[in-house]
């Protein structure tokens, strides 16, 4: 049987944002498992889609070209028999994966230096970018130079089996009632940090309401520093960044009454799992990478310098993150919590 491979994104939120080409792929071939190459730190995001049939850990260092170890690792997948290849990142070394192992039929944007490498090319006006799930999923039809935004944009859908929540709770010893998350990280830059102090707030304010509700802090290793900013002032709070892996962080966020969070990767899985998310940006434009969900409430302020894309404020004042105070993210929050 034909089997259809894609290739993933390097950041957690862009592989969410993807789910709805693999539905779409699904739709049209149902009887075609899907694969996908992913970095090992992403792997877990495609793991809770139920369209993969099969998560290949990408063995590549990232920015090495790592030639020998492409074309071996390209002999390995001729052998699974693609009839069709999805290259999602728009370098020349992904693209080049699929046409040493053979794959018929490569689809893509034309990122660097592509032609004749990807041979199914699609193009997007860089002035006038789609949003990123659209963008993904738009892969899966023909080629057109003009794609209008919908109505409504795809969905992304993920889902995790209750066990592994409870596991994850077990290991890390914590109580099994609700719990909110915070994401207060952002891989990007700091500039995309609602204030250490503001999250610090908004926990007291919750567990003054909600004593019963667990607060948990998620993050990788470098989120720590943070979150420990945050458990100074609200020391009922659990900093749990750095201590989980992303699975098991996928698995907290899964059955969370409600997920305070930056732009970031784990906002995007909130949404796809389907829990009430308060999403806050300041320097990102959320007409373009929303989370994508009914359950979600944006607070941006799109004050005259925002979005400005930039890692650390270019002006020195973070006025766009500052201004939202924790009142504004509490009021979203409280209906919220009153439904889980």
């Amino acid at each position: 049987m034909p089997r259809t491979l894609v290739i993933s994104p390097n950041w957690i939120g862009d592989a969410v944002m993807a789910q709805p080409l693999l539905r779409r792929l699904r739709e049209r071939h149902p009887e075609r498992p899907i694969d996908v190459v992913a970095p090992t730190w992403v792997a877990p995001v495609w793991r809770a889609m139920r369209e993969v049939d099969t998560v290949l850990e990408s063995p590549f260092k990232h920015g090495a070209l790592q030639w020998k170890e492409r074309k071996a690792f390209a002999k390995m997948l001729g052998a699974r028999g693609y009839a069709d290849s999805y290259v999602l990142p728009n370098t020349l070394k992904f693209a080049l994966i699929p046409w040493l192992a053979g794959i018929p039929r490569r689809v893509g944007y034309k990122g660097e230096m592509r032609y004749g490498l990807v041979n199914v090319m699609h193009h997007d006006d860089k002035a006038a970018p789609r949003p990123m799930a659209q963008f993904y999923q738009a892969l899966a039809d023909a080629p057109v130079r003009d794609l209008a935004r919908p109505e409504r944009l795809p969905e992304p859908v993920m889902a995790v089996a209750p066990e592994e929540a409870q596991a994850a709770l077990a290991r890390l010893q914590l109580p099994g009632g609700a719990h909110v998350v915070f994401a207060p990280g952002a891989e990007f830059g700091p500039a995309k940090r609602w204030p250490s102090t503001y999250f610090a707030e908004l926990a007291q304010t919750i567990l003054a309401h909600r004593p019963d509700v667990q607060i948990l802090l998620l993050g990788s290793p470098k989120d720590r520093a943070v979150c420990d900013e945050i458990t100074a002032i609200a020391p009922q709070a659990h900093n749990l960044a750095g201590s989980t892996s992303l699975a098991e962080a996928i698995a907290l966020i899964s059955r969370a009454a409600a997920v305070v969070t930056n732009d970031s990767g784990l906002m995007h899985i909130g949404a796809a799992l389907g829990r009430p998310v308060v999403a806050i940006y300041g320097p990102t434009d959320p007409r373009h990478t929303p989370p994508l969900s009914q359950l979600a409430q944006i607070l941006w302020l799109h004050i005259e310098c925002s979005p400005c894309q930039q890692r650390e404020c270019p002006l020195g004042h973070q006025h766009c993150m500052k201004q939202i105070l924790p009142q504004a993210v509490w009021q979203p929050l409280q209906s919220m919590l009153a439904a889980a």
